[in-house]
């Protein structure tokens, strides 16, 4: 078992009170496949592969989406604190009355035909991001009795190297789900799990305009620096 999984600060492959663990987490031991030269270098994805307006999910149709603007922005590190340049970083996430633009999510909620909820971009020099978005609602999920998910937006980070690649959720502070949802509780270090929340950040807030959010990255060291 890992040193970190003891501490609490990774999740258990199956967590009892997230029931779909049972079914997706591995039954046998992990695999460590052989590195190619393919898997190691980073991502090459240009600037002219990320749209104008992949960043600015409130703009990306012919109005404006309902719900609360909000701007979230932060830095992608490595472990040692240096910025992870020019990489991929992709959000998707539920619409301000908690309702995804897929056909499985069926809830009673509105759709928002000005709001997708899915931005990508590419982080600068600093290895800052910057995303314009709703605020998303909480949403039912079924996995308990009066299961409600907090409101939470997905990320997802390349980072230096494909087989680096992070998926995780950001929270909002003070949020009153947190204490239910199994998700966010299977991180057992309380100092772990604080890390998943973001930060009200009165700097990004533009007046009249937005709340500001941010949310700081750090990925992992890669298995060629273990080497």
């Amino acid at each position: 078992m890992d040193e970190l999984d003891e501490l609490g600060v990774h999740p258990p492959l199956d967590w009892p009170d997230y029931r779909s663990t049972r079914l997706r987490h591995p039954k046998r031991p992990l695999v460590q496949p052989r590195l190619g030269a393919a898997d190691l270098a980073s991502p090459y994805l240009g600037h002219e592969r990320v749209g104008e307006l992949d960043h600015d999910l409130t703009r990306q149709h012919a109005g404006e989406p309902l719900g609360e603007r909000i701007i979230v922005t932060g830095r992608v590190t490595d472990a040692d604190g240096r910025p992870v340049r020019n990489q991929l970083v992709e959000v998707w996430q539920a619409n301000a009355a908690g309702r995804y633009v897929q056909k499985e999510d069926q809830h009673p909620a509105p759709l928002d035909p000005n709001f997708t909820g899915v931005g990508r971009c590419l982080t600068d020099d600093d290895g800052a991001y910057r995303f314009i978005t709703i605020k998303p609602g909480a949403y039912p999920w079924r996995n308990h009795e009066n299961a409600w998910r907090p409101a939470h937006i997905h990320f997802s980070v390349f980072g230096t190297a494909f087989v680096q690649r992070l998926v995780t959720q950001m929270y909002f502070p003070g949020d009153p789900l947190f204490e239910h949802d199994p998700i966010f509780n299977s991180i057992r270090d309380p100092k772990a799990r604080d890390l998943l929340v973001s930060r009200f950040d009165l700097d990004t807030t533009v007046p009249e305009w937005a709340l500001g959010y941010r949310f700081d990255i750090v990925l992992g060291r890669t298995p060629m620096e273990d080497s």
